[in-house]
């Protein structure tokens, strides 16, 4: 085995083994309940005037708000686990792609709940209307996410299966292997180089030494995140070619890549246009499935039956 070879099959093991993978999920959890204490403790104190920031923070006034906190590790968390199962399952990988635009909107309702305000005027406040229609939201992604998953039939397959597989599809998932290598930190490095950023523009502004915050605390890294996506989305297209030219396959990986397209669009607008594009984009992907299924059923009953077709 080349030098290369093994350092890159140690880095694989290392960093996505599922070992890794069960460590870090007890791990997140930790953090994520001590971030939430933490959370609970800033607001008493900012409640009781202990502590004072330079810039008020809506997350900061309402105990409810604290949620947000944790909810953050655990999105951080499902961002591993898309990376994780990028070259095990790329049914599951787009899967996870679903499930953390999803999380991002049940934050985002915790978020909300503390900004509520309870009155006859309840369609005429933004907060209302927008935590309404992310209610409704959540609920239609929820079952576009399962219809997903019952679409895909998905599958993690085993070493000794994939051993099975043609070379060209080896190859195509040592490709995989890499690029999810290479993602655990370029995605880490992202995530603290955005939080950091963001908690200094919006907790210790200090004349013009700090910038006021520039974008929505919930497109915070997500939005860097799925711009590369989109890229490895684009890659992973490119070289599925190698492999197969099956048209209902290249439109379905296609499909998908406008899929991850819309939902890094609606981190661009606010409102009910976010919503309405991230639900267009579970709706667009599970359609694209849908229909890829229908036309390898269709191609396969025609090769079972070549009179017929």
């Amino acid at each position: 085995m080349l030098r290369s070879e093994r350092l890159y099959t140690a880095a694989y093991k290392w960093l996505l083994s599922k070992e890794v993978k069960e460590k870090g999920e007890r791990a997140i959890i930790f953090i994520a309940i001590g971030s939430f204490l933490l959370h609970v403790l800033v607001i008493a104190l900012v409640d009781s005037n202990l502590i004072h920031f330079s810039q008020e923070s809506k997350l900061l006034k309402n105990p409810i708000a604290a949620i947000y906190t944790p909810f953050s590790f655990i999105l951080i968390y499902e961002v591993y686990l898309l990376i994780y199962y990028l070259p095990k399952s790329f049914s599951i990988y787009i899967g996870k792609q679903y499930e953390i635009i999803t999380l991002i909107i049940i934050r985002r309702i915790f978020k909300d709940l503390s900004n509520l305000e309870l009155s006859s005027d309840w369609f005429k406040i933004n907060y209302d209307l927008q935590f309404t229609v992310d209610l409704l939201a959540s609920l239609i992604l929820f079952l576009l996410i399962f219809l997903f998953y019952k679409l895909s039939k998905r599958k993690e397959y085993s070493p000794k299966e994939e051993a099975s597989f043609p070379p060209s599809i080896q190859r195509f998932i040592k490709l995989k292997k890499l690029i999810a290598v290479c993602l655990v930190p370029l995605l880490l490095i992202l995530a603290i180089y955005s939080s950091s950023k963001w908690f200094l523009e919006s907790f210790f502004q200090a004349g013009n030494v700090v910038s006021p915050p520039s974008k929505n605390i919930n497109s915070v890294f997500f939005d860097q995140f799925f711009t590369i996506l989109i890229m490895v989305d684009v890659l992973l297209l490119l070289f599925s070619f190698l492999h197969t030219d099956e048209f209902h396959k290249v439109m379905r990986n296609s499909g998908f890549i406008i899929s991850t397209i819309l939902i890094r669009l609606s981190f661009a607008v606010d409102g009910v246009i976010n919503t309405l594009l991230i639900v267009s984009a579970l709706g667009f992907g599970v359609a694209i499935l849908l229909i890829h299924n229908l036309f390898e059923k269709h191609a396969n009953q025609v090769q079972l039956n070549p009179g017929k077709g």
